[in-house]
């Protein structure tokens, strides 16, 4: 089926939308740019400023597979994925991989989505999606975090993390760092659509303190 695109420029900044029936395909020069261009969705407190700048955009399922591939999961991994969306992320983690996982998205259209999905690949016990808030949802099982967020809100969830995650969890984030944190590995990846993403790969240390960026 051809799906219909709409084309929407928005002045003073740099961003393009595509905008088919189930899916955005968004070209941002900044974070900023993101906010003023993707209507009010998210994972916040109600009425906060995080709760309107967190948009729901799909990554694509290549660099699903790239993400879980240079977290290294493996079958006795736990693997979260903190904003789950449509569930694309558990659903691989948990069909591909072995592993499994737990997606924490608040949004309930695409809760119900993605639960039902789960269902009907038969994956319920191995995967599960969450109808919670990532901001105060508990991580600790988890040996790999996975995340597509703004550089702000991976700034806010950094606390959370840091207090919960064991030693040696990883965490893969999608085109945006986290603030305060030095990446083990940086892998730059060129999508099936042409589109360019960057991978960051963060592992938390046997002590308490992390490496902080320069």
């Amino acid at each position: 089926m051809r799906l219909k695109l709409q084309r929407r420029v928005f002045p003073r900044c740099s961003v393009e939308l595509l905008v088919p029936t189930a899916a955005l395909l968004l070209f941002v020069s900044s974070e900023a740019c993101l906010a003023q261009a993707v209507p009010s969705f998210g994972q916040g407190p109600p009425g906060t400023y995080l709760e309107r700048i967190v948009p729901y955009v799909p990554t694509p399922q290549d660099i699903v597979e790239k993400m879980l591939e240079l977290a290294k999961v493996e079958p006795d991994d736990v693997v979260y994925d903190l904003g789950s969306g449509d569930g694309r992320i558990v659903i691989t983690a948990a069909q591909k991989f072995g592993a499994r996982a737990v997606g924490v998205e608040l949004d309930p259209d695409l809760f119900k989505q993605s639960s039902d999905r789960l269902k009907e690949l038969g994956l319920e016990s191995r995967a599960q999606i969450l109808h919670e808030n990532m901001f105060t949802v508990s991580v600790r099982r988890a040996t790999v975090v996975t995340l597509y967020l703004l550089t702000s809100v991976n700034e806010k969830l950094r606390p959370m993390l840091e207090k919960q995650l064991r030693p040696g969890a990883r965490i893969v984030s999608h085109d945006f760092q986290v603030p305060g944190w030095e990446p083990e590995q940086t892998l730059d990846v060129i999508s099936k659509n042409g589109i360019s993403h960057k991978l960051y790969l963060y592992v938390r240390p046997q002590s308490s303190v992390w490496t902080a960026a320069p």
